[in-house]
């Protein structure tokens, strides 16, 4: 496989898959497309957190195989993924403000949630989509009121689900995983090699 065309804006995906020694192309929603990339993010009524992320990197891969057919792009293939938190069944999103960030670390103080990564990849050959979902378990320690403040302040929960970074500064609040380290990063290494078939 000489190059791919990744459908995530994600830098620890990109640096996760220039680990794999994988070359990509970035074919990312235009500004005027990026609403209706949010909109595939909404979970839909009854939906499990495995149901969830599943869907989404499925609806994401669809998305971006007519991103490349409307921009008239070489037939490369395609690997999108999404990654949720889930505590019980309770999905952990991005957080869309600061309060919400600290709401959802207090959640998540002293207790095992799941972190889980669906890979979707599309192949030129017939274009049928494949995915895989990793499923991996963290217990955060308890944290007290002013740590969680002090790192909701550094602004780094912004943008991840569960308002946290594990290969960040939230790596300090973590007692224990089970599962895939790149998985909880964003892309699981062993299942997107076998996708990918590296």
């Amino acid at each position: 496989m000489n190059k791919i065309y990744l459908a995530s804006k994600s830098p620890r995906r990109q640096e996760l898959l220039r680990q794999l020694g994988v070359a990509f192309e970035p074919l990312w929603p235009l500004a005027e497309e990026a609403e209706a990339a949010e909109a595939l993010e909404v979970r839909l009524p009854g939906e499990t957190p495995v149901q969830y992320v599943q869907r989404v990197a499925l609806a994401k891969l669809q998305a971006a195989c007519e991103r490349r057919l409307s921009r008239n792009l070489p037939a490369l293939p395609i690997l999108t993924a999404d990654t949720t938190v889930a505590l019980g069944s309770t999905i952990l999103g991005k957080p869309a403000d600061a309060n919400e960030a600290c709401s959802m670390l207090q959640a998540l103080s002293g207790k095992t949630h799941k972190v889980l990564t669906a890979v979707a990849v599309a192949r030129p050959e017939s274009w049928q989509p494949k995915v895989v979902l990793s499923r991996s378990r963290v217990l955060f320690a308890r944290l007290s009121i002013t740590q969680i403040r002090e790192y909701v302040a550094t602004g780094e929960p912004m943008d991840k689900a569960g308002a946290y970074a594990y290969q960040g500064g939230a790596a300090r609040f973590v007692r224990k995983i089970e599962g895939s380290a790149s998985g909880i990063i964003g892309l699981p290494l062993y299942e997107t090699a076998q996708l990918l078939k590296l």
